[in-house]
Order: C-alpha cells, then sequence, then structure tokens
C-alpha cells in the first residue's frame, strides 16, 4: 500500500527546470511541503520519492492526516489496521 502510495504522488509530481546549480526542481503538490532538487530529472525524482518516504514516516510517527492520491488512501488503511489489532 505504501509504495503504491509512493508510486502514485510521484505519479502526480510536477518538475519544472531552474536557474541554479541543481537544475530540476519537483513538487507534489497534494502533499504540502514535499518537494526536492536535482542536476537531472532522475536524481530529482529519485530525491523526490525520499522526500515522499520521510513526509510518510513522520505524519504516521505524529499521526497526522494524509490526503489520498489516486485510489490511495492511507488514513483508510491506518483505521484498518488499528481495528485488525483491537
Amino acid at each position: 500500500m505504501l509504495l503504491e502510495y509512493i508510486q502514485s504522488a510521484l505519479n502526480k509530481a510536477r518538475y519544472e527546470i531552474i536557474d541554479d546549480e541543481q537544475l530540476y526542481y519537483g513538487e507534489v503538490p497534494l502533499l504540502k511541503g514535499v518537494w526536492a532538487q536535482g542536476k537531472t530529472l532522475e536524481e530529482c525524482r529519485t530525491n523526490l520519492k525520499e522526500v515522499i518516504e520521510g513526509w510518510l514516516i513522520v505524519r504516521l510517527e505524529k499521526g497526522l492526516s494524509i490526503p489520498p492520491i489516486g485510489n490511495y488512501n492511507i488514513e483508510n488503511f491506518r483505521r484498518r489496521q488499528k481495528k485488525a489489532y483491537a
């Protein structure tokens, strides 16, 4: 579920070329504060994936909400997990 969520988030990412040493900038507008840079588009995408992973870990650890992306809803998954262990 988490891998699919991350892939879906990457599919929603927007990239642009910027005038900087790190030529590429990428962000996932649906995930507040999730952005990355890289010297190549592939490096930017890899960095963005790592940022998404870290963002998810922090949100899960702190019990913060996570917006659904596409067909993936971590909140529903989290609720099912809590019921299964209750």
